[in-house]
């Protein structure tokens, strides 16, 4: 009763209502490009459109029975079978935490180059997920450049199976690698559906294009009983409208269409809905995320809850030049108004130059801030036990609390709690030779790099994973 819980609500019921009817109004008006032909069948038969019309209009009854559709819980497991957390659109949630995302190149802590991204890389950034406690999942963390493009991203999967025990988010631009990848998950884990611990991560093209590719793995992972992510990225001015009313209507409109398809395809089927909204630099012809874009990740966080959807939205990443301040600045905002609001999913962590560069600094640099967000967000009690009367009278006016039964009961609470850096005074910072903070970041994750935590049955999963792939080629 007397708990203080901070949270953050950015609409209210009327705003939410207008949006609702705006991204309807886009759908019915506008309509969506559906370039697959099976697709198109299936909403042809829905909305009796031709079928030779790639221009699809959807009325706003079939998109409302697409939202009771849907299912507004679903259950994620790791690898191992054990129930992992619940992704809900039903009630408040504490947010979840991934790294990622599909990096072409890697930072090396330890040179501060950046290389193409290589098999190593894959296993030495999933390693580091891992072992770090603030994140709850991990995407794909980048592709890899020294395989051949036809089994990159098969060996990547593999990769990610092995060194990590956490669900998977698997992000595989090439639709030939996608079933192939899937194929290998069940090979590995026939139960793959009874207990998912991977979820395709899939995106339309914005604005307003359900492209074939997207729509053939919906599909394919709809066909296996596996719960996605269709999250669609969208550029303020340049993809999307250049204000923020218009953008959020027409991400809106597009996550709806995708809803629409997916229990067009299977009444029931279960789907994560989330935009990456972002700005776009007119000078340089760059996208970022700005207070603005982050504004908006909440605010389509309340949208999916207003339709009972899991939620999947953004991580910040990609702003900045590796663990910098430019970067720290978007994710500190980012990892705290997540937590503060009703976010589901924040994959994508430790991108950056343009998520192009994964930087393994960022995510322990992450993995520090979700830590604290989330501590500032667990909030505190304001019963008699807390308030401490007792103490008070006790001690009276001009007192300490040092040697108190409450300070007794409650002083580790309340210790300087960095997992990175240590609680330093003037003095003490001068004997250490005054490090820079971004030499004892770098001196950390180092160190998480040489001492990985493998899963137990690493080896094993690498050496069954190798002989599918191995026969597969052969066959």
């Amino acid at each position: 009763m007397f708990d203080l819980k901070p949270k953050i609500r950015v609409m209210t019921r009327e705003q939410i209502n207008k949006v609702h009817t705006d991204a309807l109004l886009i759908l019915e008006q506008t309509g969506i490009l559906v370039d697959d032909k099976t697709a198109r069948t299936l909403f042809q038969k829905a909305v009796g459109a031709s079928s030779e019309d790639p221009r699809i209009r959807i009325p706003r009854d079939l998109v409302q029975w697409a939202i009771e559709a849907a299912p507004s819980d679903i259950q994620i497991y790791d690898r191992l079978g054990a129930p992992c957390f619940e992704l809900t659109g039903s009630r408040e949630q504490d947010a979840k935490f991934g790294i990622g995302v599909t990096n072409l190149h890697y930072q090396d802590p330890f040179t501060s180059k950046i290389q193409p991204f290589f098999r190593g890389h894959m296993k030495a950034a999933v390693g580091l997920g891992h072992a770090l406690d603030g994140f709850d999942f991990i995407s794909t963390p980048g592709i890899i450049q020294d395989l051949p493009p036809e089994t990159a991203d098969l060996f990547g999967v593999l990769e990610m199976m092995a060194n990590t025990t956490k669900p998977l988010v698997m992000l595989i631009s090439d639709w030939d690698s996608f079933d192939p990848a899937l194929d290998l998950c069940e090979h590995l884990y026939p139960d793959l559906s009874g207990r998912p611990f991977v979820l395709p991560y899939v995106n339309p093209i914005t604005p307003l294009v359900l492209n074939s590719e997207t729509a053939m793995k919906m599909a394919s992972a709809i066909e296996r009983g596996l719960p996605f992510i269709f999250s669609n990225y969208g550029m303020s001015g340049a993809t999307c409208p250049i204000t923020p009313a218009g953008t959020l209507a027409l991400l809106t409109a597009e996550l709806l269409a995708g809803l629409v398809y997916s229990q067009l395809l299977r009444e029931g089927a279960p789907i994560i809905l989330g935009s990456l909204p972002a700005a776009f630099d007119m000078k340089n012809a760059g996208s970022f995320y700005s207070p603005g874009t982050l504004l908006l990740n909440l605010a389509c966080a309340e949208m999916m809850t207003f339709y009972n959807i899991p939620h999947c939205g953004t991580s910040g990443s990609g702003n900045g030049w590796g663990a910098d301040l430019l970067a720290s600045t978007t994710l500190c905002i980012n990892h705290l108004t997540s937590c503060l609001g009703n976010v589901g999913m924040v994959p994508f962590v430790g991108g950056c130059f343009d998520s192009l560069v994964f930087s393994p600094e960022l995510v322990v640099f992450s993995d520090d801030l979700i830590r604290q967000s989330r501590t500032f967000t667990s909030g505190f009690s304001l019963d008699d036990g807390n308030v401490g009367f007792e103490d008070i009278s006790t001690i009276g006016p001009g007192g300490n609390f040092l040697m108190s039964g409450l300070t007794a009961r409650h002083f580790r609470e309340s210790q300087f709690s960095s997992t990175v850096w240590p609680f330093l005074s003037l003095d003490k910072w001068r004997g250490k030779g005054e490090p820079p903070a971004g030499k004892i970041l770098k001196e950390r994750t180092c160190e998480l790099l040489e001492t990985p935590k493998a899963p137990e049955d690493q080896k094993e999963i690498l050496s069954r994973g190798e002989a599918h792939l191995a026969s597969r080629t052969s066959g």
